[in-house]
């Protein structure tokens, strides 16, 4: 059976900074992985963080890789993906749930009182996304069979707004 491939990769950090992720993407075990899959295209949204320091020569001709900090709407760069990468924040992970497309979690590890963790891991025990940190993403993307992961259902935003205030004790 034909492995599907992902040709566009976006990556997107939020407004904050989280350049473990982003260093991460960028360095050869990730590149080698994603390259594996098809990826043609890695678009990373930077947020707040340093403009990473891209090493065409690991790249080749094959990898185009742009990026941008900050944007009104990252929605068409969701859409046009045929993989996304994310932090763990709720709002970046309802929005690329709702346009049904794989999603890969990393979570910041960093963070105090990391409520993003929780928020993944019970997104992942769903089926709804793959969770990992840092450390793990390369083998997590070696790993994963996306066609596995279950799609949100449609309309459920709100009920994950709803589950996310439960959650929350709100």
């Amino acid at each position: 059976m034909k492995r599907p491939t992902y040709e566009r990769v976006f990556v997107t950090v939020g407004t904050t900074q989280f350049e473990d992720l982003i260093d991460t993407v960028i360095d050869a075990p990730v590149i080698s992985e994603l390259r594996r899959m098809g990826c043609r295209k890695l678009v990373l949204q930077i947020g707040r963080g340093k403009d990473p320091k891209i090493d065409k020569e690991l790249l080749g001709n094959d990898v185009e890789v742009r990026f941008y900090d900050l944007k009104a709407s990252i929605a068409e760069d969701i859409q046009q993906a045929d993989l996304v990468i994310s932090h763990a924040g709720a709002g970046s992970c309802i929005e690329v749930l709702g346009a049904a497309k794989p999603l890969v979690v990393v979570v910041n590890e960093k963070l105090m009182d990391n409520h993003q963790t929780e928020l993944a891991d019970q997104l992942s025990q769903e089926g709804y996304l793959k969770r990992c940190t840092p450390s793990t993403l390369a083998q997590t993307l070696a790993e994963c069979d996306f066609g596995q992961l279950k799609k949100f259902p449609p309309g459920s935003v709100q009920d994950f707004v709803s589950f996310l205030d439960a959650f929350m004790g709100f």
